[in-house]
């Protein structure tokens, strides 16, 4: 019995799989930038999911794994759910337990079971004894993908594991393995082949000692996916996992060729297996005396239809005659297996059930939009609309103001999705569908940004009108090549095939096949300007799928161009990088073509992604993959001659990290920016050395970057779109920087437009207002650390400091820091308890112009100059903006003097009452000015307010009224009205009336009872 002992610590795991990193070359340290984060915008619309469990013993607690995103955990019965696996791991994962003896206790496999097309792989074994609040690492990273853990009802730490292992080469780490001590060390079990994993793997709830395996000959290649071989089959244990018999051609059994098997057991009647078979000939079979004899009950090809991405089945929890098929719908039958009848849960594509022991109404599925949560059997389900874990396969943005960003999302639709908003999080309104579909590029018209153009398998190109929602679709050739090998296609259009718009001539939209093709006219007609740039591998262009069931959807079409560009400083230079391992560049727009391909490229290495050089015009980045071929090195190469000589560059970028994007910084020559299967990197030496990227990001693959507007955008792989608002303090670094006790970096140019940041668990984070500043400590301030803003004349605006002001406390931490400033000055004067009714004390956003932040550090300073930029959506002038800002201040400064006025009178009051009952024969003498001064602020503010609502039912005041231009005036970027100036002219007379009114109670009354001489100090009697 062949064995395998977990002897790697995790740190051993870290420097492995690159979470520790240690790099040559030009750096800065982290701690200089670090406070320039990643911002996760969503959209909340749930990725694949293959896996999901609930807690036995907590009724609203659930768990999924992510196909890319870690694990998710909700305690709210699927209302909200939080990543727990965040600062400990991350990546694909395939299989999620929880100890039904010890619910704290959770055991997680890295690695999906549903292979498709863009499968991920995890990173071994993870453990938690805290219901997933810490982890430990349990070594067997090479498992690469594990598709079930089962543990042992009443002992935790016996627990087993169905490893499919490396599905793109042969290895020996598969099958089942066992682990009698909490997965400190492993037994391999069970094992058939190098080419053969563990795939379903479930124990009899009533003894633990009887177990059934399935084993599953699976390979996935660059060009091809086999779903069974003589390596598929069905084992069964009596002794607790040690031993199995190998059940496969009991009577019953389909005969002939396997594939995937998916078993379950009754756990009311132990006799009583299911499997679902993927055969010429299988189906649904049952066994009644433990898997010794089967009956073929169904072979309905709703489910067993593409078989290797579901076939799953489950044993209803109460009734021995219920069982669950899992397939595009879900399958339910209550009679044993004969009948089924079909149904949904939210997305479909299901691929993971979990019934609860003690209520079969209880459940949650794992599917193609993550995880939904039952109470009832089926009959209602959650959302997947609270779930940040799509897949997107590219992203790109439009001209838009503020700008958004596009991308396809697997198993769904494409979108288009606003970067920042002035909301406080980034919603469903904030996204809509756009053109194409799931796999696809898209392209947004350099002239209209309400034209997109998509594509998605099948050589589909659709244009969108998003402002008329007119679509046409205009692929180069429509033959539809569903369920047809690549071999026969004039054009062969792999299902994630580039389009774009040329840089230079906004009209030109390009597309590559094979071949590359381009249209002036928006895709009416096309031109086909090239030759076949590929190796046209005859031997790769067969059908998918396997020998049972064949799966065609142009996934695995090959030889085809897979990126492609045109050089952003010369027009006509085009380049074509092949899923085959063949670069190819022409000069003169496509007349003629040159291969180019790097030596040290290996052959059939798929081209990922070109990056044309922003200052060389023979320049080019690229990025390539060869993990389908089990080769999982990072692979960057770049060029500055048109090709003739090329550079790799992957010094410091993790041996296990394969690249699959690289991009070059628009504005600072040589700094790039790389994403990999495992995380971010950068290189400040264009590319000579690299060092991590991730900050806060979590692990997940990179898929594509994008650069706007000195932002960075991140198309992942199991966590939709992620954002960080300003490079320009990457720009900035520099040695002289890194040597000085502080440093406060330049201020990227900033928009007035309104935004909060708040973290939420059903919605994106959106980028706050203002101005954000970055600076950096090496030390603490002895005394004090200051933010001023001023305008360009030196003239002070607002100011913050960490000893406060205003009862506002500058906050800050050694190394990077981030501050923002919302542009606004400081707002009207309050006081306690004051209820307004549309009627916010804010102060007004400055006016766009020139500004300056000053930094002082125990009165030594640094300053920066920054611009504020008009609100692009509106059309006011200067004038207009300054109209509106000298109307905003007069409200603001004349609500300050009323209610200064209104504390006052309280004071006043207090202290009249009190010299009143100290004094009883002043009582005649101070009661008229008591009520004189109510009477005023009762004309300034509405007295009665108590509580939020009581505006409705007491009438508000002066300052309210006047308050409420604030709303009025402050709504977008207009000069007032004269109806606005009417009305501030009429209420700041009125107010002015009862000021005047108190002014003089207060100098020819009060001033004879109390001391006034200082109205900013504590009232004493007379």
């Amino acid at each position: 019995m062949y064995k395998t002992f977990r002897n790697i610590l995790l740190i051993g795991f870290l420097l492995a799989f690159g979470f520790q990193y240690e790099t040559q070359g030009q750096s800065y340290d982290e701690k200089l930038y670090d406070a320039v984060q990643w911002r996760s915008i969503g959209p909340h619309r749930g990725g694949r999911s293959a896996t999901a469990v609930g807690v036995k013993s907590e009724r609203n607690t659930f768990y999924f794994g992510a196909t890319g995103g870690g694990v998710w955990k909700t305690t709210d019965g699927g209302k909200t759910w939080e990543n727990v696996s965040d600062g400990f791991f991350g990546g694909s994962i395939g299989a999620v337990a929880v100890s039904e003896s010890d619910p704290n206790i959770l055991y997680v496999g890295g690695g999906e079971k549903t292979v498709r097309g863009n499968v991920s792989y995890g990173y071994g074994f993870w453990k938690s004894a805290d219901a997933g609040k810490t982890w430990t690492h349990l070594g067997m990273e090479e498992t690469r993908f594990v598709s079930r853990i089962r543990i042992h009802p009443s002992n935790p730490d016996i627990v087993y594991a169905a490893v499919l292992g490396d599905i793109f080469k042969p290895t020996d780490m598969r099958g089942v393995y066992k682990s009698v001590d909490g997965g400190k060390t492993w037994e391999r079990t069970l094992f058939v082949s190098p080419t053969a994993g563990a795939v379903d793997l479930v124990i009899d709830p009533k003894n633990p000692l009887v177990m059934f395996a399935t084993t599953w000959e699976v390979k996935r290649t660059p060009y091809s996916l086999e779903s069974g071989g003589p390596g598929s089959k069905m084992f069964k244990s009596t002794d607790g996992g040690e031993n199995w018999t190998d059940i496969s051609s009991n009577k019953g059994l389909p005969s002939g060729l396997l594939g995937i098997i998916g078993v379950t057991i009754s756990p009311v009647n132990s006799n009583r297996i299911w499997a679902i078979i993927e055969n010429l000939d299988g189906g649904v079979f049952r066994s009644d005396d433990g898997g010794a004899t089967w009956e073929k009950t169904n072979d309905d090809r709703n489910l067993r239809q593409r078989a290797w991405y579901y076939s799953r089945i489950y044993a209803d929890t109460k009734s021995d005659s219920t069982v669950y098929v899992l397939n595009v719908s879900y399958h339910k039958s209550t009679d044993g297996g004969k009948t089924f009848k079909s149904a949904n849960a939210p997305h479909g594509d299901h691929h993971d059930l979990w019934i609860d022991p003690n209520d079969n109404q209880r459940m949650v599925m794992a599917d193609d939009g993550g995880a939904q949560v039952s109470f009832d059997g089926g009959t209602s389900w959650t959302t997947y609309f609270n779930q940040p874990t799509a897949q997107f396969y590219r992203v790109t943005t439009d001209n838009h103001f503020p700008y958004r960003i596009y991308g396809a999302q697997q198993d769904n639709s494409t979108l288009r999705i606003s970067h920042r908003n002035e909301g406080s999080g980034i919603t469903e309104e904030d996204w809509e569908e756009s053109a194409g579909s799931e796999s696809g590029w898209l392209a947004v018209d350099p002239l209209d940004n309400d034209i997109v153009y998509g594509g998605n398998y099948g050589g589909l190109l659709q244009m969108l009108n998003h402002r008329t929602g007119a679509a046409r679709n205009v692929n180069v050739y429509p033959d539809n090549p569903m369920g047809h090998g690549a071999e026969g296609m004039k054009y062969r259009f792999q299902w994630n095939f580039p389009i774009f718009f040329s840089p230079h001539n906004p009209k030109v939209l390009y597309t590559t096949s094979n071949q590359f093709h381009r249209s002036t006219n928006g895709g009416q007609s096309w031109e086909t300007f090239s030759p076949d740039l590929t190796r046209n591998a005859k031997e790769k262009l067969g059908p998918s799928g396997g020998p049972i069931t064949k799966d065609n959807t142009s996934v695995e079409y090959y030889s085809t161009i897979f990126a492609a560009t045109e050089s952003p400083v010369q027009q006509g230079v085009l380049w074509a990088g092949s899923d085959d391992g063949l670069v190819h560049v022409s000069k003169d727009n496509g007349k003629t073509w040159e291969n180019v391909t790097p030596k040290e490229l290996p052959e059939w290495t798929q081209v990922n992604s070109m990056e044309g050089h922003p200052f060389e015009a023979g320049g080019l980045y690229f990025a390539a993959t060869a993990y389908k071929n089990g080769d999982f090195a990072p692979y960057l190469f770049k060029t500055t001659d048109y090709g003739k000589t090329w550079t790799k560059i992957v010094n410091g970028i993790n041996a296990q990290h394969f690249t699959r994007v690289v991009r070059a910084d628009p504005v600072k020559k040589g700094i790039l920016y790389a994403g990999t299967e495992t995380g971010m990197y950068i290189s400040f030496n264009d590319g000579a050395d690299w060092k991590p990227f991730q900050l806060n990001l979590p692990i997940v693959p990179i898929t594509d970057l994008a650069i706007k507007q000195n932002n960075l955008i991140a198309a992942t792989q199991g966590r939709s779109f992620w954002i960080i608002d300003d490079l320009t303090v990457i720009h900035q670094l520099n040695d002289q920087i890194a040597a000085k006790p502080f440093h406060l970096y330049k201020p990227q140019d900033s928009y007035r437009i309104d935004g909060v940041k708040r973290e939420s668990k059903t919605a994106g984070t959106n980028r706050p207002g203002g101005v954000l500043v970055y600076f950096h400590l090496k030390d603490s301030a002895r005394e004090e650390l200051r933010i001023e803003f001023l305008d360009k004349a030196g003239n002070l605006i607002r100011e913050f400091s960490s000893k406060g002001i205003e009862k506002d406390t500058l906050k800050y931490k050694l190394g990077a820091n981030e501050f923002n400033w919302n542009l606004r000055v400081p707002d009207a004067k309050g006081f306690e308890g004051i209820i307004m009714w549309s009627g916010p004390l804010r102060g007004p956003k400055v006016v766009p112009g020139e500004y300056i932040v000053k930094l002082t550090v125990d009165g030594k300073s640094e300053q920066q100059s920054f611009k504020v930029l008009p609100d692009l959506r509106y059309e006011a002038s200067q004038e207009d903006l300054q109209a509106q800002y000298d109307f905003l201040l007069q409200v603001r400064d004349k609500l300050t003097e009323t209610h200064e006025a209104i504390i006052s009178i309280r004071q006043y009051r207090d202290k009249l009452n009190a010299l009143a009952t100290e004094k009883p024969g002043q009582k005649r003498r101070i009661e008229p000015v008591v009520k004189s001064i109510t009477a005023i602020e009762q004309e300034l503010y509405q007295t009665q307010n108590r509580s939020g609502q009581d505006p409705l039912n007491f009438p508000i005041r002066l300052n309210n009224k006047l308050a409420h231009l604030n709303v009025i005036v402050g709504t977008g970027e207009w000069r007032p009205t004269d109806g606005a100036e009417a009305v501030r002219v009429e209420i700041t007379r009125q107010i002015d009336v009862q000021l005047a009114k108190f002014r003089d109670i207060e100098k020819n009354q009060i001033s004879k009872l109390l001391d006034i001489n200082d109205l900013s100090q504590p009232i004493s009697k007379k």
